[in-house]
């Protein structure tokens, strides 16, 4: 069996328990080289194959997989942050399909929500914004047209944005041509949850000259929207005394309190 692990956006903890659970039980893992955090690596059996696939092409992960006999071994295909997202794993489980191997997916923590909880954030405050855009600009890989900067920043919703640090002056400018105000509250989060994380709120506008100032060129996520500054929000109703749910009554604050 081949099971898709994601090892969640850096620190070796935030691994799911079930993750853990098959690295610990692995015959083969095969990791994503240095995006994914090398201690997790030590909850490996001493017998464990390992295998860093940042030199190897799909068809070589594949022919390792099926020289390990996937039907007599656990095998884990340990991806960073969430296999979904970014992770190029439909064209392996592909692969698989076609050749009759067995697998199943492990999910993993995302740096966007990584990069929240280094800021003590919420993407969906009320009256500000109830809505994630997780984009990224297009490179090396293009982007469907139908999903530019600009046409997400129009939304105004709190936007993360991957594999866009080494574009980020032209990043910054399609936000702003999009519809976000330079001054919209922005932030870098470099290697969120790693050991040699770095962080920095600034605006829209500033993205750029706060990139170059602190050299961050890669491995950062960031992030857009008033959510970033965590003001001018409306409390949630769920917690309002006046809120009925299946199981609180509502509170009627102008009733008499007896003594």
């Amino acid at each position: 069996m081949v099971y898709f692990v994601g090892a969640g956006c850096g620190a070796a903890d935030l691994i799911t328990v079930r993750g853990m659970r098959l690295l610990k039980k692995a015959d083969l893992i095969i990791y994503a080289g240095s995006l994914v955090n090398p201690e997790l690596l030590e909850y490996a059996d001493k017998k464990c194959h390992l295998i860093d696939s940042s030199r190897l092409t799909l068809d070589q992960v594949i022919d390792v997989i099926v020289k390990m006999e996937p039907d007599k071994k656990t095998i884990v295909r340990l991806h960073s942050g969430e296999p979904s997202l970014y992770g190029a794993v439909r064209e392996q489980m592909d692969q698989l399909d076609a050749r009759g191997i067995r697998y199943e997916s492990c999910p993993g923590v995302s740096a966007c929500f990584g990069a929240a909880s280094s800021l003590n954030m919420e993407f969906t405050l009320p009256d500000v914004s109830q809505s994630l855009i997780i984009t990224r600009m297009a490179g090396r890989t293009s982007v469907p047209g139908s999903e530019s900067i600009e046409s997400f920043a129009a939304h105004h919703a709190s936007m993360a944005i991957y594999l866009s640090t080494g574009m980020i002056e032209e990043l910054s400018r399609r936000l702003i041509d999009g519809g976000y105000s330079p001054e919209t509250p922005a932030a870098i989060v470099y290697k969120a949850s790693w050991p040699d994380e770095k962080v920095f709120v600034c605006t829209v506008e500033t993205l750029p000259s706060v990139a170059v100032e602190h050299g961050i060129t890669k491995t950062a996520v960031i992030l857009v929207g008033d959510c970033v500054a965590g003001k001018k929000y409306s409390k949630s109703r769920l917690y309002a005394s006046d809120f009925e749910t299946g199981f609180r009554k509502p509170v009627d604050t102008n009733a008499e309190v007896n003594d």
